[in-house]
């Protein structure tokens, strides 16, 4: 769990954190300064809060304990019923809590969950929150793309240096026609795509047919860290090739370059 950001409503700086791929919002900062653990635990307490939760567990956690969970909502809205987020989590092994202590400590709700409680403060504080959230999420959006062309980008440049090797050095050797070069050029680039991602260009055009007709390749699907390193093998390709060193042993040191970087 890694705290990512923070996000500003109604002058409260409210931290998000990811837990295995899912956004978590902390409903401590939500309510800092005005008796957070009481208005959390009074949340707790409604029967449609529990009802919710229970829901959510059900739709979402496969190890959720609804045996447990129907004591809970049996018990909601009693003057004697008290929930914390700690008993939540450990009686029925909820996943839509998260309990922490220490730095970034506090309570954390996924954003569904999260967008509850902000309606419980009230339905203004709700809307600014989602909006304030939803505005983030353009942000990492817009943010991933423009890196994600960059390094397609820098690929794109790093090949024309892979290619001038393969010109320099291999094809004096091999002395193919004039029209027979582009076999050279593929060869080396598929050296790269199997050494990367286990399978020659032809191969996924073959597998992705309704892709390749719209003028796309197995590059244009790469992650930025496959990209990353994509651009790192053409260059180390370009070095080994004007080394002189053979295929097969160009083939080997790559893989491993390929098994270290990712």
């Amino acid at each position: 769990m890694t705290s990512n950001t923070q996000i500003e409503v109604e002058n409260r700086l409210i931290s998000i954190v990811k837990q295995d791929e899912q956004d978590y919002i902390c409903l401590t900062d939500m309510v800092r300064g005005e008796e957070g653990s009481d208005h959390i635990r009074n949340w707790m307490r409604n029967r449609n809060t529990v009802e919710f939760f229970g829901l959510w567990e059900t739709l979402n956690n496969p190890n959720f304990k609804p045996v447990e969970f129907d004591t809970f909502r049996k018990q909601a809205g009693l003057n004697s019923f008290n929930l914390t987020p700690r008993k939540w989590i450990e009686t029925t092994d909820a996943i839509g809590l998260i309990s922490k202590s220490g730095r970034y400590g506090g309570t954390y709700a996924h954003k569904d969950l999260a967008f509850e409680f902000g309606s419980w403060i009230s339905p203004m504080f709700k809307l600014l929150l989602i909006k304030e959230y939803q505005r983030l999420k353009e942000i990492e959006s817009n943010q991933y793309n423009l890196e994600w062309n960059v390094k397609r980008i820098l690929t794109k440049t790093n090949y024309l240096i892979h290619t001038d090797a393969v010109r320099d050095c291999i094809l004096p050797e091999k002395n193919y026609d004039k029209d027979k070069e582009w076999l050279v050029f593929a060869e080396e680039a598929d050296l790269l795509n199997v050494a990367l991602f286990t399978c020659t260009a032809k191969d996924w055009r073959e597998a992705n047919a309704d892709k390749a007709k719209k003028g796309l390749n197995i590059r244009d699907f790469a992650s930025i860290n496959e990209l990353v390193v994509l651009s790192n093998l053409e260059n180390i390709n370009s070095i080994l090739i004007r080394n002189q060193i053979d295929k097969p042993e160009r083939y080997r040191q790559l893989k491993e370059i390929v098994q270290l970087q990712l």
